[in-house]
């Protein structure tokens, strides 16, 4: 019987009770009710036996399967309990959408309905985070069970996605697609919202200080027009956090110890768009520092001789942060004197009826410890010699804190390891015993690039290299470079090697072709003056002086060839005879300088460096003096001096303040005309130049001597009128023999999210000038008429255009080139029998030497440094704020790349 029958029989029993009392209350209202009659006895209950158990319905599982699920069981008797009991057991898999269970005389029977197979799952709407930023945190997948279950907690962890991002507007409304063979497609239908802001931040119970000053110290700010680019406008659980961190730290930088964080309340708007987010602190006391000590068991150290060198004292305002410096500070120069394991504790005694905090730190007694032995763990490639030759303790030294630090810094200078790399200091064999360990993990060496770009200087631009700085894992690094842009072409193989016969000296050797257009202007077109080809090598060898100081010598050998295109600068105007550069054209200053030269340089530096990274320092010093000598063979013969220096500071808070200098000077060591010539001793490839890039607000070599070629013109009066806009002037850049050049920058950092964005913006200053160069023999060509420059045979004969025939209208249909003046028969229609005379003719100009001073060219801006998805690109935007006369401006200036 069935659970249906079950319950119709049960009813109508019930029903028949309760009709038979019906009489009974019919006479208790007429007459005496009769004496009551025997109670029938009740029927026995039928207990019915499962005699077998059916599944119908089933499409994926088994019918067995299906009956392991439940507790019905063959032989036992069939209850209404156990069959509910196992509906329960079923339902309870997530395998079926819908369960019946009947019972026919012990014959149960159990129809299922399973769920459907997931087909695919599909997100829509969602643009601020991408389908493999979700996917993997959902339950559901293809080919998995339908369960409602997991949807509804796939919908809240998508929700949780979008909170991390504050969008705490987010929607998702789920849906499901049928589809044949029990198929499904799960749809989750995405309304993200807009980004939850931080509307305002309400700051209650601060009395000695402003809101202002408390919300500069958070990392989260009020959204506002001035931050449209920062992330830390969006509210953060964990950063709200941290800000509660970063006030209480202030306030015990400033001497408020007792202060405390009452609540810290993020209140979502009803649009759900903003949040506002509340403190309630309490400032408490301000306490100044009472008696500062240092007690000291460790024999080395002076307990009052360190108490005198704290950089607080008895007075000052009380600073926590100044307390964690010191115990740091102590930590290190126990460290420095071997004791590995010092422990400095600081004990505090507060008064609070005056005010004071009195400090002892307690350094207690410990062993002077010894590097025991040295690790290297992770290296696959990399061979142990190529890390151990980096650390500055060996094992059986003592142990130095600042020697370990220093051995850090160099292996990660290496850049064949992870970022951030530490070496690790573990316990010994006995308690004067350390072990340190360099847990590497390394990473590519390998480099092959192949970029294409476009630069303000260069205009379009090619480029090529293929590098190993790990070459077979022993340090070495072997390069090859190409490059190529309109106006230069390069080519370059090297190979350094840092430690020659694992020796601390280096080696170095460069092999290079570079070509070269300079160029001047002219109406805004960059126009080329003459080229230089220069092939050459260097060999270069380095050794270490000290812990921080190099020397480096180097020889170089190069073989130049300057050259001008004959057809618009060489003519036989001064020499009749020979074919050669005219000044008149080319200037005497550019004259000089061609033809093929090779210069033999013996090169010295000494470096000194103490910077925390090379690629982009936050902290320490750089210097650098290099002297060059070039005339132990060669035609080329001079002495030049550089010098460079940069210092670097952290301001806290991610700015970062940077000065950076140099200088040269170049001495000629022949003698190559005179002040009768124009020609200076110090030829013009070998001077210096400044502008763009160096010099940001200056045009390239916009800085420094040059002449100008100023046109002649006709005010329409017959009298000259000299040209000085500076787009329709010839300027050429002759380059000085001193120069000075100095930076001083500073970065700024942005919030976290223009940090990953690789935004780095600074403000800028830039002083410089290049000077010293012999002023050179002007040219002129004389107004009105300007100089015709004749054309001439090969014998330096002029030549002349003779009319040998014409046509009925005397219109010449045959001519020729002669050597005479005259035409010995010329046509009749003629009136004369002069020939004319063939060559050119150069307008009339001026010339004037400018800019050769010493006084400062100074000029300052901001500049952005982004390392876009398209490869690294740099903007500056400078205003020149002096300047000399012929210094050529420029005001905004860009670079992009691109890799490929």
């Amino acid at each position: 019987m069935d659970c249906t029958a079950n319950f119709r029989l049960t009813a109508a029993l019930l029903g028949t009770t309760i009709l038979a009392g019906l009489p009974a209350a019919a006479l208790a209202q007429t007459g005496a009710a009769p004496a009551p009659a025997a109670a029938p006895a009740e029927a026995p209950a039928v207990v019915e036996t499962i005699t077998s158990i059916s599944v119908i319905g089933s499409q994926r599982l088994e019918p067995d399967t299906i009956r392991s699920y439940i507790k019905l069981r063959l032989g036992q008797p069939y209850t209404q309990v156990a069959a509910d009991m196992a509906l329960k057991d079923l339902f309870a898999t997530e395998l079926f959408s819908d369960v019946q269970i009947s019972n026919n005389s012990g014959a149960v029977t159990i129809q299922v309905k399973e769920n459907p197979v997931v087909n695919r799952i599909i997100l829509e709407g969602n643009k601020r985070l991408k389908e493999e930023k979700i996917l993997p945190e959902i339950k559901l997948s293809p080919r998995q069970i339908f369960t409602r279950s997991k949807v509804r907690a796939d919908v809240a962890r998508i929700i949780e996605l979008y909170k991390r991002q504050g969008r705490f507007a987010a929607l998702v409304e789920p849906k499901m697609v049928q589809l044949d063979q029990n198929r499904v497609d799960i749809v989750y239908e995405i309304s993200e919202g807009p980004k939850s802001k931080v509307r305002k931040i309400n700051i209650i119970g601060n009395e000695n200080f402003d809101d202002g000053d408390l919300k500069d110290e958070m990392v989260t700010k009020e959204t506002g027009l001035t931050r449209i680019f920062s992330s830390g406008t969006s509210y953060d659980p964990d950063r709200m956090a941290f800000d509660q961190q970063k006030l209480r730290q202030f306030y015990l930088t400033q001497g408020y110890a007792d202060f405390r964080i009452v609540s810290a309340v993020a209140e979502l708007t009803p649009d759900k768009k903003d949040f506002i987010l509340t403190y309630v602190v309490e400032e408490g006391q301000r306490y100044k520092f009472a008696d500062v000590k240092v007690e000291s068991q460790l024999r080395d150290f002076d307990g009052e001789v360190l108490a005198r060198q704290l950089p607080m004292k008895k007075g000052d305002w009380y600073n926590a942060k100044l307390v964690e410096d010191t115990i740091d500070k102590l930590n290190e120069t126990a460290g420095t004197f071997g004791y590995a394991f010092a422990d400095v504790r600081p004990s505090y005694d507060r008064s609070k009826d005056d005010l004071t905090m009195g400090i002892t730190f307690q350094i207690a007694e410990a062993p002077r410890v010894y590097v025991e032995k040295i690790d290297v763990n992770g290296n696959t490639l990399t061979q142990d010699k190529v890390v151990r030759r980096e650390f500055r303790l060996a094992e059986g030294d003592a142990f130095n804190s600042l020697q370990v630090k220093r051995s850090t810094n160099r292996i990660n200078s290496l850049g064949y390891f992870q970022e951030k790399f530490e070496v690790e200091q573990k316990s010994g064999s006995a308690p004067d015993r350390i072990v340190l360990e360099a847990n590497v993990e390394e990473k590519p060496t390998g480099e092959l690039q192949l970029s294409a770009g476009y630069s303000s200087l260069e205009k379009l631009i090619f480029q090529g290299s293929i590098q190993q700085r790990n070459f077979r894992g022993r340090g070495q690094t072997i390069g090859l470079s190409l490059s190529y842009s309109n106006y230069s072409k390069s080519a370059e193989v090297s190979f350094t090697e840092p430690y020659v016969f694992d020796r601390n000296i280096s080696l170095g050797v460069n092999v290079y072709r570079r070509d070269y257009n300079s160029f001047n202007y002219l109406n805004n077109s960059r126009n080329t003056t003459y080229k230089q080809a220069t092939t050459g090598f260097q060999v270069r060898a380095g050794i270490p002086l000290t812990e921080y100081i190099s020397a480096v010598g180097s020889y170089t050998f190069n073989i130049d060839d300057i050259s001008l295109d004959k057809s618009q600068f060489f003519t036989n105007r001064v020499n009749p005879t020979l074919n050669e550069c005219d000044p008149l054209l080319a200037g005497r200053y550019l004259c000089e300088a061609l033809g093929k030269r090779t210069s033999s340089i013996l090169g010295m530096s000494l470096i000194y460096d103490t910077l925390d990274n090379r690629m982009r320092p936050s902290r320490g010093r750089a210097a650098s003096v290099t002297a060059e000598f070039a005339g132990l063979g060669g035609s080329v013969k001079y002495a030049r001096l550089r010098a460079n220096a940069s210092q670097y500071w952290p301001l806290g808070k991610g700015f970062i303040f940077s000065i950076r200098g140099e200088a040269g000077a170049i001495k000629s060591l022949e003698n190559r005309g005179g002040a009768a010539t124009g020609i200076d001793d110090v030829r013009l490839t070998d001077r210096f130049y400044l502008g763009e890039p160096e010099m940001r607000g200056f045009d390239i070599r916009g800085v420094g001597p040059r002449v100008i070629r100023q046109p002649i013109v006709d005010d329409g009066a017959g009298n000259p009128v000299v040209i000085t806009d500076r787009n329709q002037v010839v300027d050429d850049a002759l380059g000085g023999k001193y120069y000075y050049l100095t930076h001083f920058e500073l970065e700024i950092p942005l919030g976290s999210g223009a940090r990953e964005m690789g935004l780095r913006p600074s403000v800028f200053m830039d002083i410089g000038s290049v000077w010293g160069v012999r002023k050179p023999l002007l040219q002129s060509s004389p107004f009105p008429n300007g100089i015709f420059i004749p054309s001439r045979d090969t014998a330096g004969n002029p030549l002349y255009l003779q009319i040998d025939a014409v046509d009925a209208s005397c219109n010449a249909t045959s001519t020729s080139q002669v050597t005479s003046p005259t035409n010995p028969n010329p046509p009749s229609c003629l009136t004369g029998n002069a020939n004319t005379a063939l060559g050119s003719s150069v307008s009339p100009f001026q010339e004037v030497f400018v800019g050769d001073s010493i006084k400062p060219r100074i000029s300052v801006g901001v500049g952005v440094n982004w390392n876009s998805p398209f490869g690294p690109f740099r903007i500056d935007f400078a205003k020149v704020l002096m300047k000399r006369p012929g210094d050529d401006t420029k005001s905004f200036t860009f670079n992009v790349g691109t890799q490929f």
